[in-house]
């Protein structure tokens, strides 16, 4: 179970530009993981796009950003090119992050039930550990909260230096 100020156990996943990303791969940097439901979606679409505008000032301070969700790296690919996201997105077919994370959620949908994955965003620190986590996620105003808290994060990082 993940919990503040701990170590988040590390994930290796399947990532667009045919990569393999593990997060051990951003120890030094902090991270913001965005799980959401589906590609091309319109929500998903928004908030990728506000990560998307946002890269640059998440990058000044020390923040990569990383999407998942369970569609399939085909998808995936297709979803970042006709919408220019400058970061990787992740393929979590399996659930293994989606289930460490606990993201996977009882939804209902006009009147039908399913089990699917619930906005959510996770800051993890340069150390590794987990800094802060949003749950049920509404985009509007989202990824301004959570550039604030990666840049307060950093000014503490760059103080404790």
């Amino acid at each position: 179970m993940l919990k503040l100020n701990r170590k988040v156990k590390n994930l290796e996943l399947p990532a667009t530009g045919d990569k393999i990303i593990s997060l051990s791969d951003y120890l030094g940097r902090n991270v913001v993981i965005y799980f959401y439901p589906k590609d091309n979606t319109p929500g998903c679409t928004t908030e990728g796009q506000n990560f998307r505008g946002s890269y640059d000032q998440f990058h000044q301070y020390n923040t990569e950003i990383l999407g998942i969700s369970r569609d399939s790296i085909r998808t995936h690919e297709n979803f970042k090119a006709k919408q220019s996201f400058p970061f990787e997105l992740l393929s979590d077919k399996d659930e293994i992050a989606c289930k460490q994370f606990d993201v996977i959620k009882l939804k209902k949908n006009y009147g039908r039930e399913y089990m699917g994955i619930e906005r959510s965003t996770f800051l993890i620190d340069a150390s590794g550990k987990l800094h802060k986590e949003w749950r049920s996620v509404k985009v509007k105003g989202h990824t301004e909260e959570v550039l604030a808290c990666a840049k307060a994060l950093y000014e503490s990082q760059i103080k404790d230096a």
